[in-house]
C-alpha cells in the first residue's frame, strides 16, 4: 500500500495484485470491514484503516482475490482471477509478498486441531473466530504474547502458555538493549502484553524445548518436555505454535534472484540494495519479504522502493529522490534499532531445526525427518536433488512448509552451514493454475 501510494504521487501507472478479497495484508487484514472487533485487536490494529484508505484514494489499480503465478524477465506478470487467467506488462515490479511463519515441525504437528498462531489470528480477524476448549500455545516471540492478549480481550479462557524461548537467551540479547530503545513505544508494548498475560493468572510454562501432539483423528492431548528435564502431558483440544517469521521467498527465488543467509534470524532474504532493488533489476522487494522488520519499517521500504522506480522511469530527478528517502529512512533506522535486541531475545530454539526422526517434515507428501537424514547420508546432495529422490517440497504448498526443515537437516547431517546447503530452486506456478485458466489467456483482459 505505501509503495503503491507513493507511486501515485509521482504519477506513476500503477497495478496492485492482492490475492486477498480487500487490503490490509496480514497485520491489517480485513481491516476496512472489522470495527465490531476494534477492542479486540487493538490500537496497533485500527490505524491500520487510515493507511488503508489512503491508499484507496491513491489511483492506484487495485485487484482484489487475483492470484500471481509467474513473472518473466522484462517484465511480464502472469495473474489469475475469477478462473480466468492474463499478462500485464511492466516496467518495474515491487514485490511484497510479506512473511510466512517459520515452519515447526514436531510429532503430531500434522493432526487435526494443531495450527500456527498466525493462522489462528487470521481466523480472529476475518472471521471472528477464536478457539474453544482446552487451548495451549506452545511459542516464543512477540505475536503469542499479542494474540494471548487479543483472545483475553475476547474472554477467552487459557489452557497455558508454553514459552519455547530458550532460558538465559536474555543474556544475549542484554548487548543491543540501548539501541533498541530508540523504539520503547515497541518495547512498551510487548510489556504491556507481558502484563496482560500475568494478570489474567495464565499458566506460563518457561524453559520448553519440545512438544509432541498426542491423539486418535484430532489433537487431545500435548506433551511437553523443559529443559530441566521434567515433563508433562495436557489435555488439549487445541495447540497453536509459533517460532517466529521469515521472509516470503518464492516469488523472488523463481526469478533467480540471489539470497544470503541471515545467522542473526535463522533464514534466507534476497539480496537488496538500500532501495529494495534486488539483483535483477528493476525487480525492488519491499517490506518482510526482503527480511524481518515489522509493519511500519515494511511500510518505509515501500515508499523508499516506489522512490527509486520513479528516479528509474523518469518522474524524479537523482537529487529529489535521494532528498525525499533521507527523512524515509531516518524513520526507518528508528525502526530497524529494535531489531538486533528481538532477534537475539527469540532465535528459535535448536530442537526447531532438528525434529526427531518419525516426525513428519514433508506435510504434502508424508516425509519423515528420518527419510531426508538417510537420503542426506548418501554423497552431498542439496534440496533438488532430495526433491526430486523423495518428492518432497512438490506438493501443493511447493517446499513453503517444508523447506527451511529440509535445509537444516541436510546441514545437521552433511555438517555443512545453511547459506551453503541453500534452498529449493523454485519454478512457476508460484500458486496452482487450471488448464481452463491457461487457455483464457487467449482472451480480452480481466482487470
Amino acid at each position: 500500500m505505501a509503495a503503491a501510494v507513493a507511486a501515485r504521487y509521482h504519477g506513476l501507472e500503477v497495478v496492485v495484485i492482492d490475492d486477498q478479497p480487500g487490503p490490509g495484508g496480514q497485520i491489517w487484514r480485513s481491516v476496512e470491514r472489522t470495527t465490531r472487533r476494534d477492542h479486540i485487536l487493538g490500537s496497533s490494529y485500527v490505524e491500520g484503516r487510515d493507511i488503508a484508505k489512503s491508499f484507496r484514494a491513491s489511483g492506484a489499480l487495485y485487484v482484489a482475490g487475483a492470484q500471481l503465478w509467474q513473472i518473466e524477465p522484462g517484465f511480464r506478470a502472469f495473474v489469475s482471477r475469477e478462473q480466468k487467467a492474463q499478462v500485464i506488462d511492466a516496467k518495474a515490479i515491487i514485490l511484497a509478498t510479506g512473511a510466512q511463519e517459520r515452519p515447526v515441525p514436531f510429532p503430531g504437528w500434522t493432526l487435526p486441531g494443531v495450527l500456527t498462531v498466525g493462522a489462528a489470528q487470521i481466523l480472529l480477524k476475518s472471521a471472528g473466530e477464536v478457539p474453544v476448549g482446552p487451548v495451549w500455545i506452545a511459542a516464543s516471540g512477540p505475536l503469542p504474547l499479542l494474540y494471548i492478549s487479543q483472545l483475553l480481550r475476547a474472554g477467552v479462557q487459557i489452557a497455558g502458555y508454553l514459552d519455547t524461548t530458550p532460558v538465559g537467551q536474555w543474556r544475549a540479547a542484554l548487548p543491543h538493549l540501548p539501541a533498541a530503545l530508540r523504539a520503547w513505544r515497541d518495547l512498551m508494548k510487548g510489556l504491556v502484553w507481558k502484563a496482560a498475560v500475568r494478570n489474567s493468572k495464565t499458566l506460563v510454562v518457561k524453559g520448553v524445548v519440545n512438544i509432541e501432539a498426542l491423539g486418535d483423528g484430532r489433537v487431545e492431548a500435548l506433551r511437553y518436555w523443559k529443559s530441566d528435564g521434567g515433563q508433562a502431558t495436557v489435555e488439549a483440544s487445541t495447540v497453536l505454535v509459533h517460532e517466529g517469521v521469515v521472509p516470503n521467498l518464492h516469488e523472488a527465488l523463481s526469478l533467480d534472484c540471489e539470497v544470503t543467509w541471515l545467522a542473526n534470524q535463522d533464514c534466507f532474504a534476497p539480496r537488496v540494495d538500500g532501495w529494495g532493488e534486488s539483483t535483477q533489476a528493476g525487480l525492488f522487494i519491499a517490506g518482510d519479504g526482503a527480511g524481518i522488520a515489522g509493519a511500519r519499517a515494511a511500510s518505509l521500504r515501500g515508499t523508499l522502493a516506489a522512490l527509486r522506480v520513479a528516479e528509474k522511469l523518469g518522474h524524479l530527478t537523482t537529487d529529489a529522490a535521494t532528498a525525499e528517502a533521507y527523512h524515509v529512512r531516518r524513520r526507518l533506522d528508528r525502526e530497524l534499532a529494535v531489531r538486533p535486541f528481538l532477534d537475539a531475545l527469540y532465535r528459535p530454539r535448536p530442537q526447531v531445526f532438528a525434529p526427531v526422526d518419525r516426525t513428519i517434515v514433508c506435510r504434502c507428501e508424508e516425509i519423515s525427518a528420518g527419510e531426508i537424514r538417510t537420503f542426506a547420508r548418501l554423497g552431498q546432495p542439496g534440496p533438488n536433488q532430495v526433491k526430486a529422490a523423495t518428492r518432497a517440497g512438490m506438493g501443493p504448498c511447493q517446499g513453503r512448509q517444508c523447506g527451511y526443515t529440509i535445509t537444516r537437516l541436510l546441514s545437521e547431517v552433511q555438517r555443512r552451514r545453511p547459506s551453503d546447503v541453500g534452498f529449493y530452486h523454485i519454478r512457476p506456478p508460484l500458486k496452482p493454475v487450471t488448464l481452463g485458466e491457461l487457455a483464457s489467456l487467449d482472451h480480452p483482459a480481466i482487470l
